[in-house]
């Protein structure tokens, strides 16, 4: 992607303090027209904010850049107006039923063809036989999808989703992202926070943030790639004491109990085998293994300065 024209947010070295803490530091991103782009990061890392920046909802102190092809600064009514956001929070009216508010977010936006948009909402993500229902009395995966539908009802072209399905069980979270890849696939650009290792994998590319600040970038192949891990997957009785043992030894970086296996990554390959070299033996069995996206974000997170402290 070259043209600049399939840049759906082009921005460069984006700053956003709040009093002395400064959350978004330098921060810069290119991301192509129907693309879903994942954040990752510890909490308070700076997710939220930077997405707030990116669709005109807060200004930054510096930098400059575009979403949609408008002006991040200049222009940030037009930004808003083509952009779809899903708060962490439920934050529809519960009193009203499911057609009433996708009416009311429909004269929000001054739409025109409401009863035609808010049928063909409701029918496209399956509420039609709970249309009359009160969103109050809705479970977490339904009120998810009349979210969706609500952030989606202006026929956006950015969609900006922020801890979308936190407190959703996993059938409803792989319908909702079901529908997140076909809203891509008609050329919707989406950017999603999340802590779930699937849904990271599910993006097309990902972006890491470690308070405030952008440490890694690309698909998830790529960041793993890039993150120089040397993983060794040891199973045996008393993982959990294992895996006391073996934390802090010289050469490991990370160690995460699974199950009845534990993961011990590091990128010096010479000292991590000597630090687990006292337990090659019976009982316990070994083999090298591809680290996973959680073992590089156990890992990130362990490089990371808290701006907070």
């Amino acid at each position: 992607m070259t043209a600049e024209a399939s840049w759906a947010i082009d921005v460069a070295g984006l700053n956003k303090s709040f009093g002395d803490k400064h959350v978004v530091q330098d921060f810069s991103i290119q991301v192509a027209e129907g693309r879903i782009c994942g954040f990752l990061g510890p909490n308070g890392s700076g997710k939220t904010t930077t997405l707030r920046m990116l669709c005109g909802l807060l200004t930054p102190d510096s930098g400059s850049g575009t979403c949609l092809g408008f002006d991040i600064i200049g222009q940030s009514e037009q930004i808003k107006r083509q952009t779809g956001y899903m708060t962490q929070r439920f934050s529809l009216y519960e009193d009203l039923t499911i057609a009433e508010n996708l009416e009311f977010t429909a004269r929000v936006y001054g739409l025109d063809r409401r009863a035609e948009r808010v049928d063909r909402a409701i029918a496209r993500l399956g509420l039609s036989n709970r249309r009359d229902q009160l969103a109050g009395s809705l479970s977490g995966g339904w009120k998810q999808r009349l979210a969706l539908a609500s952030a989606t009802l202006h026929e956006p072209k950015l969609l900006l989703l922020d801890e979308p399905t936190a407190g959703v069980d996993p059938k409803a979270r792989r319908d909702f992202w079901d529908e997140i890849h076909d809203l891509a696939g008609q050329g919707l650009t989406v950017l999603v926070s999340t802590h779930y290792m699937d849904e990271a994998e599910r993006c097309h590319e990902i972006a890491y943030i470690s308070y405030g600040k952008l440490i890694a970038r690309g698909t998830a192949q790529d960041v793993v790639k890039g993150s120089h891990l040397v993983t060794f997957h040891g199973e045996g009785p008393e993982v959990g004491k294992l895996a006391h043992e073996l934390q802090g030894k010289p050469g490991v970086e990370t160690v995460a109990p699974f199950g009845a296996a534990v993961h011990v990554s590091g990128t010096d390959r010479r000292a991590l085998e000597a630090a687990i070299a006292p337990w090659r033996k019976a009982p316990y069995r070994w083999s090298e293994v591809e680290p996973t996206l959680e073992d590089v974000f156990i890992q990130l997170m362990g490089q990371a300065e808290d701006n907070f402290a």
